[in-house]
């Protein structure tokens, strides 16, 4: 590992190898702060040994090249992804109306169910149920006149 700098710093081979694995067999790619060192170490045998094995890995690395793709894929990529966000635009207008459904559900049974514990008890042998019967009381013509 790398000791002080004044002193010079030092590297093994496991660290150099790791380096040269990490960052390919030119010590320019490598960090500032192992440069000085895996120069020095870089010199000698085990060092040169591991720099052959990751120049000849950076020169197959350098040589490869993939082929453009042609006018029909990228056209057909396009194609797919306008269709993906036209379904996905269609997904979320589902969901917000599915959403708004939901909601506007809740609230019908939690005024149901508010109506039904507001209700006074009704005996059965004192009130009829009749057309102008509601939750609230009485809603006849003659209830109508008098909050007018």
């Amino acid at each position: 590992m790398a000791e002080d700098i004044e002193d010079g710093p030092a590297m093994d081979a496991k660290r150099f190898a790791a380096l040269a694995e990490a960052y390919g067999g030119d010590p320019r790619r490598w960090p500032e702060a192992e440069r000085e060192a895996a120069t020095i170490f870089a010199s000698t045998e085990a060092g040169q040994a591991i720099s052959r094995h990751a120049g000849s890995l950076d020169a197959l690395l350098d040589s490869y090249g993939a082929a453009h793709p042609g006018k029909t894929l990228h056209d057909t990529i396009l194609r797919t992804a306008g269709r993906h966000i036209v379904r996905r635009r269609r997904q979320r207008f589902w969901w917000l109306g599915l959403g708004l459904a939901g909601i506007g559900l809740a609230g019908a049974i939690a005024g149901l169910a508010l109506v039904t514990v507001v209700t006074p008890e009704v005996q059965p042998d004192r009130y009829v149920l009749d057309a102008n019967a509601t939750a609230f009381g009485d809603a006849g013509p003659d209830t109508i006149e008098e909050d007018l």
